[in-house]
């Protein structure tokens, strides 16, 4: 673990391995840990793990999507990332990704969202205010059940109790200002005019069953990218990468070779 000083804040990193850059931007209901179980099968890359403002020792940001995507770019710039890296980002961090191709796409080469929407439909705003105003109340406790049957679907909850109850004490240290500020950001952001911007070479990865970013509106991310390519794993919900780890590497792995 290093604590940098970039983009005008501290952000918390991890860097593993050799090879190819890959950088890997967590979703707003977990923290970097959510790849280890990933991470030993995509050994053969340097991976970058950041922990996204509040989580871990990350200092917060602005109060938008595009100071977060700025803070992931200057961590770039701090760590001399190579111009060729790959950035992927699950949920959260696959919003922050398709910004980051927005406003610094020259930054860095192929981006996977795994995955992201252009933007959340009017009734899918309301759990992120929901929830917002709850941790401004009450704290994190108050929303970590309704965050794990966000991330995970219920047969996998009922068969994994030891990995959630992992995933709840992960969450449960959040910064809830910052996990606030998130849930409005994300209830504030459309990126659907900013789509036909984005060069990178794009992959969006998204779980059948995944109810937060459903499979359709995933779809229509990838449609407004020039040349995406979209991958659905079957089965999985919103965290593929700990559903299904053998799936989830092999369509990144597949995509960046």
């Amino acid at each position: 673990m290093a604590i940098i000083e970039a983009g005008g804040g501290r952000v918390d990193v991890e860097q593993r391995g050799a090879g190819r850059d890959l950088v890997l931007l967590h979703s707003l209901l977990t923290e970097r840990s959510v790849f280890d179980r990933v991470a030993p099968k995509l050994s053969k890359y340097r991976l970058t793990l950041v922990n996204l403002p509040g989580y871990g020792a990350s200092t917060r940001a602005g109060s938008d999507l595009e100071s977060y995507a700025d803070r992931v770019a200057a961590v770039l710039d701090a760590l001399e990332i190579s111009r060729e890296a790959a950035v992927l980002g699950n949920g959260f961090g696959g919003f922050i990704a398709v910004m980051l191709a927005v406003r610094h796409g020259g930054r860095f080469g192929k981006l996977i969202a795994a995955p992201a929407l252009a933007s959340f439909p009017a009734a899918a705003k309301q759990p992120f205010h929901r929830m917002a105003g709850l941790v401004e109340a009450q704290g994190m406790a108050a929303v970590l059940d309704a965050a794990i049957q966000r991330m995970l679907p219920a047969p996998f909850i009922e068969k994994n109790p030891a990995l959630v109850a992992e995933r709840r004490t992960a969450l449960a240290k959040a910064d809830a200002g910052c996990f606030s500020t998130a849930c409005r950001a994300l209830a504030n952001l459309d990126l659907s005019r900013s789509l036909s911007e984005i060069r990178n070479q794009t992959l969006v990865i998204v779980g059948s069953l995944d109810a937060t970013t459903p499979p359709a509106l995933a779809r229509q991310l990838a449609g407004g990218i020039r040349g995406a390519k979209y991958v659905e794993l079957e089965g999985c919900g919103h965290c593929p990468q700990i559903e299904n780890p053998q799936a989830f590497v092999a369509a990144v792995a597949a995509f960046l070779d």
